[in-house]
């Protein structure tokens, strides 16, 4: 199974609700330039804000993470 990566899944996110970068880094109260990264895959975002990025999305931080409590 292809597994996707954070910044993959992230952009994945975004896009299938149609919103830009800035959109997103306003909701969830960072700088666009902060965002980005985390998209670009140039930096990882702390655990206060992988929390506000899971509720502005409705997932829990192991969907958001890409990691899966089943076992294959």
């Amino acid at each position: 199974m292809n597994h996707m990566t954070f910044p993959e899944h992230l952009q994945r996110l975004r896009q299938g609700r149609n919103l830009t970068q800035k959109e997103v880094a306003i909701e969830i109260g960072i700088s666009l330039p902060s965002y980005q990264r985390y998209e670009y895959g140039s930096r990882e975002p702390q655990m206060s804000t992988l929390v506000a990025i899971a509720d502005f999305y409705g997932i829990s931080l192991d969907e958001l993470v890409c990691r899966s409590s089943n076992k294959e």
